[in-house]
């Protein structure tokens, strides 16, 4: 062999590099908006468009709410943000176990050290960046847990809580819309605390639960139970909605948000918590699995009467 054929054999240019550099000038903003209205348009394009996306994703249909009958889903974002049948998703019981909140894949998963979540080889970020430079909410989660995951665009887009909460406060940081794919999240520096987000900070019996809901590139909007649409519109500015004074709870295993096309949640919890085996990097998860637990408060013992004899 000689040194010809070394030169032929290699690419000019690595493919990986160009679309990261198409990533860092696309619009990504306007981009997500054209695919919100077209997710939402109805006609008879939808259901051939469906068809198209159930085989090319090779999506699981037969968990879905409505089957195979796709008649029934007049928009697109109805297909993606399908319910599913009653009882597909059983929820872990247990009042100190934590389920998963999302079907998809573990990303990564570990403790807060130093301040620091681990993105992947080579990428670390803060919690304070993660959090929208919010320092006090930061400080909650000091060597704490975190856990990724993210949904590929054939899971369940629907979001359910982990554990018995109150709702304390929700924040919506704005930023880029990189695409949140495994590839990305290796390639690009703090991928998860510079793409537009929504944080759900929770008080619960595990102490302090983050939910933070990461938006990507084609993820047109994010909805909460309690806000509905959050995004868009697109804001420039972290905006913070305080629900300290109000009375939301919610059951472990409840419906709280969902991803109108894939995406990333972010799960933030305290020391007190311990995670599984199973929240691994690479293995899938599914709603209402346990995927942690932690100790429950002990109760004072109370002193026995003696009795005189």
């Amino acid at each position: 062999m000689n040194e010809s054929d070394v030169i032929q054999k290699e690419p000019l240019i690595n493919k990986e590099k160009i679309f990261l550099w198409l990533f860092y000038i696309a619009p990504h903003h306007f981009i997500s908006r054209i695919v919100f209205t077209i997710t939402r348009m109805q006609g008879p394009f939808v259901k051939p468009l469906i068809s198209w996306f159930i085989r090319k994703f090779n999506v699981d249909m037969s968990e879905a709410q409505y089957g195979e009958n796709l008649e029934l889903y007049e928009t697109f974002n109805e297909f993606f943000t399908r319910s599913l049948k009653e009882g597909v998703r059983p929820v872990v019981n247990g009042i100190n176990t934590l389920a998963c909140p999302a079907d998809g894949t573990v990303s990564q998963s570990g403790k807060i050290e130093q301040g620091l979540i681990f993105q992947a080889k080579g990428h670390l970020y803060t919690t304070t960046q993660l959090l929208g430079g919010d320092e006090t909410m930061a400080k909650m989660f000091e060597n704490g847990k975190f856990a990724t995951i993210y949904l590929a665009p054939h899971n369940y887009h629907r979001l359910h809580m982990p554990t018995d909460a109150r709702l304390y406060k929700m924040i919506h940081v704005p930023g880029r819309l990189f695409s949140v794919a495994p590839w990305t999240v290796e390639a690009i520096p703090r991928i998860f605390a510079r793409n537009e987000r929504v944080v759900c900070l929770f008080n619960t019996r595990a102490g302090p639960l983050a939910m933070v809901l990461v938006g990507a590139i084609n993820v047109a909007a994010i909805e909460t139970v309690w806000s509905g649409l959050i995004t868009p519109p697109m804001g420039k500015r972290v905006s913070e909605s305080d629900f300290s004074h109000t009375t939301k709870h919610y059951k472990k295993g409840d419906e709280m948000g969902r991803f109108n096309m894939g995406s990333t949640i972010i799960l933030l919890m305290g020391q007190k918590v311990e995670w599984l085996q199973k929240l691994r990097p690479g293995n899938a998860v599914k709603v209402g699995e346990l995927i942690g637990h932690f100790p429950m408060p002990q109760k004072k013992a109370v002193a026995t009467p003696k009795v005189n004899t």
